[in-house]
């Protein structure tokens, strides 16, 4: 069974008389949101998917937690955004000059790549739900409970606690209303009126009303059962990072349901994507980190969406944009075709390419191998494109081979250069003199087969050329096609790789193929 459909059934066995079955998502938008933090939605919405498809109803809620406090200036955003360390997201200007805000730039930049994948979550903004007093009473609540919250979230750690520490423990941050950051100092809080007094670092100091301040956040491990709470989530993924035994999803399940009075959702950790060749953790700030509308550049986005359901959430696996580009479209495309034919048995692959569908239109693209064995020898010309494949009785709409071709441009131009290849003007003498005999009559017998290829499709042409190197030994028979394919490509390209042969004949044209490999003329 598909992991999502399974967590789905639990959620349903757990929960027989839900109405709504309300699941969650939250990111920080300090950054870019990169295709790491990108599998907490992507669970989410495949839970949500398995949920309906099983006559569920369902609310899909994503938070934006951008009234939390910008901590680090991420390698893209100009220096100078260090004076606003301490501020709110939300409070802080676009540094693109493009947004309202530093959070609303890098909220909308995930939320336009999120609609190519068809994920339509409804969108909290909690900047806008503290602002508006919301969750004011929470708060207050949570002041009360302070020094219980204090001894919950020493249960969970190794140092010693103090009552000096116990009394002094405020579960929030207070922003400046002067400076607006977090550099605030708690005086005290008188518990009978719901007053707060602080003083600020830019010696701006204030007694608040807890249930009139708008400037007033809980701290993480609190607001987020606080949350769990007041939307009634039961279910929500969370990082490798917050799924320890003292990681702070144990630690704001045990302040939910003390605190709370409320159970904690359930819950999947998910583990960690890499881009091959990167080495550690991807992260905003540092820049080692890939985002999903780049990723869309190079892939279509129900094959992304396969990568992430094909492995269960607790597995880590890495993104390739180098060769693993055509093995990801291949395997993407012979799983979509026996699908599509009724074919395919394995029933987790089954429901992942059913969870991946965006949408009901029937898609019928050229394959990317075949597009990006193509584009550089018709020097990305989508109209000889189009007659290259439609010679090889392959016809397409405009549009849909606009999909596959950007792509394909994207990827060889920014990850693939050495695939940018032209083909020889001038026939090389000189290599062909340095060919054995065996070569020599090899090519002849190739230029036979060109000459004759007119009504042969891929695999018939294929056939005939794998045969003009025929071996009784295998392995003898295979060094000596992957000799011809050298040559050919020397003579061709000037390179030591290239297209399938059919695909390279059918590009280039038999004449001038011809032109190239025809020694005897």
């Amino acid at each position: 069974m598909h992991w999502a459909y399974q967590m789905a059934k639990d959620l349903i066995r757990k929960y027989p008389d839900r109405e709504t079955f309300i699941c969650a998502s939250g990111i920080s938008p300090s950054g870019s949101v990169h295709i790491g933090n990108f599998r907490e939605i992507v669970t989410t919405f495949f839970v949500v998917k398995a949920l309906k498809d099983l006559g569920k109803s369902t609310r899909f809620i994503l938070s934006w937690d951008d009234y939390d406090r910008f901590r680090k200036v991420p390698r893209n955003v100009d220096p100078s955004f260090e004076k606003y360390i301490g501020m709110p997201y939300s409070d802080i200007p676009d540094p693109f000059g493009c947004h309202v805000s530093y959070a609303d730039h890098f909220e909308k930049e995930l939320e336009e790549s999120a609609k190519a994948f068809g994920i339509a979550p409804e969108y909290i903004y909690q900047s806008k739900e503290y602002k508006s007093g919301r969750y004011n009473e929470h708060i207050l609540h949570a002041l009360k409970n302070r020094r219980t919250i204090y001894d919950l979230l020493m249960a969970f750690k190794t140092n010693d606690s103090s009552e000096a520490e116990r009394n002094a423990f405020y579960p929030i941050t207070i922003y400046c209303e002067s400076c607006g950051k977090d550099d605030t100092e708690i005086q005290g809080f008188d518990e009978e009126r719901g007053l707060i007094e602080y003083t600020c670092r830019c010696d701006y100091h204030n007694v608040l009303e807890v249930m009139e301040g708008r400037n007033i956040k809980l701290n993480w491990k609190v607001d987020w059962p606080m949350r769990w709470m007041v939307e009634d989530v039961i279910f929500e993924p969370g990082g490798r990072d917050h799924s320890s035994e003292t990681g702070s999803y144990n630690v704001s399940k045990k302040i939910a349901r003390t605190i709370f009075d409320h159970n904690a959702p359930d819950y999947v950790a998910y583990d960690f994507i890499g881009i091959k060749g990167q080495q550690g953790k991807m992260s905003s700030s540092s820049g080692n980190s890939i985002t999903p509308s780049e990723l869309l550049k190079v892939y279509l986005p129900e094959i992304i969406l396969f990568m992430f359901a094909k492995y269960k959430p607790g597995a880590a696996f890495t993104i390739g944009l180098d060769e693993d580009v055509l093995k990801n479209y291949q395997e993407y495309e012979r799983y979509r075709a026996s699908y599509l034919g009724y074919s395919l048995q394995d029933e987790a692959i089954r429901r992942s390419i059913e969870l991946v569908e965006i949408s009901d239109e029937e898609n019928h693209l050229p394959k990317f191998n075949q597009v990006a064995g193509i584009l550089p020898l018709v020097n990305f010309d989508i109209e000889l494109l189009a007659d290259v494949l439609s010679k090889m009785g392959e016809d397409y709409s405009p549009e849909d081979i606009e999909k596959t071709i950007s792509r394909a441009t994207h990827w060889i131009q920014h990850y693939q250069s050495q695939k940018m290849i032209q083909v020889n003007e001038k026939i090389d003498h000189l290599f062909y003199q340095s060919l054995s005999k065996v070569e020599v009559n090899w090519l002849r017998e190739l230029c036979d087969v060109i000459r004759e290829s007119k009504p042969l499709n891929q695999e018939q042409l294929m056939r005939q050329i794998y045969d003009i190197c025929h071996h009784e030994d295998k392995k003898i028979k295979k060094a000596n096609q992957k000799r011809l394919f050298q040559i050919v490509y020397r003579l061709v390209l000037d390179s030591t790789s290239g297209p399938r042969l059919p695909l390279l004949i059918k590009a280039v044209g038999p004449s001038r193929m011809l032109s190239l490999l025809d020694f005897d003329r």
